[in-house]
C-alpha cells in the first residue's frame, strides 16, 4: 500500500518533489544533439486544480535558427517539413531562445513555489539532450531544468496503457490526435502534455481506490 504519497494536495510546488513539470517537444535537423540544429522548441505548463486535477497550462513556442557549424540532415527536416533557412520563420538566434525560454520557465517556477522544473517529454531523453546541448553551447548559467532528470510520457505510457508510440496512446487515451499537424513542436507538446494529465489523473484514482479498498477491509 503507497501510504506517503499526498493525493490531496492542490498545490503542484507539493507534488513532484518541489520541481514543476514541464512538458517540452523540439524539433531538429537530426538526431545528434552536438552535432545537428535545434528548430523549434514547443513547451506547456502543467496546472493543479483546486480539486487536485491535472490540467494544461500556459504554452511556450520558439522557432530557433541553426547555430553557427550545425549539421543540417536533409532526410530529417524534409520529415518534419522545415526549412530551417525560410524567413517566413521568423526564428531567433539560439542564444536569444535558450535565455528566453529559459527566463519563462524560471518565472513559472517562482509563481508556482517550485524550487526547478524538470523536463516532460514523450522519449525524453531526445529532447532534453537537445535543450541542454543548446544550453551548453550559448553557455547559459540559469537554465532551470533539472541537468540529467526527466519525466518520459513513453515509459509511462508503456505502463499504463500498454503503447510507447505517441499516436496510439493518445488514441487508447481517448485523446484526439491530427497526424496532419504532427511534427509541429507546439501541437506534439500540447497533446504529450494532455496525455500526461490523462495518466497522472487516472493514476490517481487508480491509487484512491485502492486505498479506499484497503482501508475498508480493516
Amino acid at each position: 500500500m503507497i501510504e506517503n504519497l499526498n493525493l490531496a494536495t492542490t498545490q503542484i510546488c507539493e507534488r513532484f518533489r518541489g520541481y514543476l513539470p514541464v512538458v517540452v517537444d523540439v524539433e531538429t535537423a537530426g538526431f545528434d544533439p552536438q552535432k545537428n540544429a535545434l528548430l523549434e522548441i514547443g513547451a506547456y505548463f502543467i496546472d493543479l486544480d483546486e480539486n487536485g486535477v491535472f490540467r494544461v497550462g500556459d504554452s511556450l513556442h520558439f522557432n530557433v535558427k541553426p547555430f553557427e557549424g550545425a549539421e543540417i540532415n536533409s532526410n530529417s527536416v524534409q520529415f518534419i517539413g522545415i526549412d530551417p533557412f525560410d524567413p517566413l520563420r521568423e526564428a531567433g538566434d539560439e542564444a536569444d531562445v535558450i535565455k528566453e525560454f529559459s527566463k519563462a520557465v524560471s518565472k513559472k517556477v517562482k509563481e508556482k513555489k517550485c524550487t526547478r522544473a524538470i523536463m516532460v517529454a514523450h522519449n525524453a531523453h531526445f529532447d532534453h539532450s537537445f535543450i541542454m546541448n543548446a544550453v551548453n553551447r550559448c553557455n547559459y548559467k540559469r537554465c532551470p531544468f533539472h541537468p540529467f532528470s526527466s519525466i518520459d510520457t513513453a515509459s509511462l505510457a508503456m505502463v499504463l496503457l500498454g503503447h510507447t508510440v505517441l499516436s496510439k496512446a493518445c488514441e487508447i487515451a481517448g485523446i484526439e490526435y491530427d497526424t496532419t499537424r504532427a511534427h509541429g513542436a507546439l501541437y506534439d507538446a500540447g497533446v504529450t502534455a494532455e496525455l500526461f494529465c490523462k495518466m497522472l489523473n487516472s493514476y490517481g484514482e487508480m491509487l484512491i481506490a485502492l486505498q479506499t479498498k484497503g482501508t475498508d477491509s480493516e
